[in-house]
Protein backbone atom coordinates (compact mmCIF):
# COMPACT_ATOMS: atom_id res chain seq x y z
CA UNK A 1 0.00 0.00 0.00
CA UNK A 2 1.13 3.53 -0.53
CA UNK A 3 1.06 6.46 1.45
CA UNK A 4 -1.45 7.82 -1.15
CA UNK A 5 -3.51 4.85 -0.69
CA UNK A 6 -2.78 4.68 2.63
CA UNK A 7 -4.47 8.75 2.25
CA UNK A 8 -7.32 7.54 0.54
CA UNK A 9 -8.59 4.64 2.87
CA UNK A 10 -7.50 6.39 6.10
CA UNK A 11 -10.18 9.58 4.71
CA UNK A 12 -12.64 6.87 3.98
CA UNK A 13 -12.48 4.98 6.86
CA UNK A 14 -11.82 8.40 9.14
CA UNK A 15 -14.93 10.32 7.96
CA UNK A 16 -12.65 13.09 7.21
CA UNK A 17 -14.09 16.41 5.15
CA UNK A 18 -10.98 16.34 3.32
CA UNK A 19 -8.22 14.08 1.97
CA UNK A 20 -5.69 16.96 2.77
CA UNK A 21 -7.12 16.49 6.63
CA UNK A 22 -6.86 13.39 6.59
CA UNK A 23 -3.23 13.67 4.75
CA UNK A 24 -2.47 16.00 7.83
CA UNK A 25 -3.30 14.40 10.46
CA UNK A 26 -2.16 10.65 9.42
CA UNK A 27 1.62 12.53 9.33
CA UNK A 28 0.94 14.13 12.76
CA UNK A 29 0.42 10.86 14.00
CA UNK A 30 3.20 9.53 12.29
CA UNK A 31 5.28 12.71 13.69
CA UNK A 32 4.22 11.82 17.22
CA UNK A 33 5.57 7.74 16.58
CA UNK A 34 8.74 9.12 15.25
CA UNK A 35 8.99 11.76 18.29
CA UNK A 36 8.41 8.95 20.73
CA UNK A 37 10.95 6.33 19.14
CA UNK A 38 13.76 9.33 18.35
CA UNK A 39 13.47 9.74 22.68
CA UNK A 40 14.27 6.05 23.30
CA UNK A 41 10.45 4.93 24.00
CA UNK A 42 8.56 2.42 23.61
CA UNK A 43 5.00 3.37 21.51
CA UNK A 44 2.39 0.49 22.50
CA UNK A 45 -1.34 -0.10 21.16
CA UNK A 46 -2.87 -2.54 23.09
CA UNK A 47 -4.37 -4.98 20.63
CA UNK A 48 -2.57 -3.99 17.50
CA UNK A 49 1.57 -3.91 19.00
CA UNK A 50 4.60 -2.36 19.99
CA UNK A 51 6.91 -0.22 18.28
CA UNK A 52 10.36 -0.52 20.28
CA UNK A 53 14.28 0.81 19.66
CA UNK A 54 16.61 -1.81 19.85
CA UNK A 55 20.29 -1.70 20.19
CA UNK A 56 21.94 -4.13 17.27
CA UNK A 57 25.08 -4.63 17.96
CA UNK A 58 28.48 -4.96 15.67
CA UNK A 59 29.18 -8.07 13.78
CA UNK A 60 31.03 -9.07 10.86
CA UNK A 61 29.84 -10.48 7.52
CA UNK A 62 30.42 -11.54 4.29
CA UNK A 63 30.46 -10.10 1.04
CA UNK A 64 28.24 -11.87 -0.94
CA UNK A 65 29.97 -11.48 -4.53
CA UNK A 66 33.52 -11.49 -3.34
CA UNK A 67 33.61 -13.46 -0.34
CA UNK A 68 35.40 -10.25 1.71
CA UNK A 69 35.02 -10.07 5.37
CA UNK A 70 33.22 -7.25 6.27
CA UNK A 71 32.32 -4.94 9.47
CA UNK A 72 28.83 -3.93 9.87
CA UNK A 73 28.89 -1.26 12.87
CA UNK A 74 26.71 -0.93 15.96
CA UNK A 75 23.35 0.77 15.02
CA UNK A 76 19.57 1.46 16.96
CA UNK A 77 17.06 -0.30 15.00
CA UNK A 78 13.27 0.28 15.31
CA UNK A 79 11.21 -2.97 15.86
CA UNK A 80 7.36 -3.89 15.77
CA UNK A 81 5.68 -6.77 17.27
CA UNK A 82 2.32 -7.26 16.14
CA UNK A 83 -0.41 -7.47 19.29
CA UNK A 84 -2.21 -10.74 20.05
CA UNK A 85 -5.72 -9.22 17.89
CA UNK A 86 -3.58 -8.48 14.86
CA UNK A 87 -1.89 -11.45 14.58
CA UNK A 88 -4.97 -13.34 14.91
CA UNK A 89 -6.55 -10.93 12.29
CA UNK A 90 -3.52 -11.91 9.97
CA UNK A 91 -3.48 -15.54 10.41
CA UNK A 92 -7.54 -15.69 9.59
Amino acid sequence: MTKKEFIELYFTKGGFTTKADAERKAIAFLDVIEEGLLKGEDITFLGFGKFEVADRSARETRNPQTGEKMQVPAKKVVKFKAGKALAEKVNK
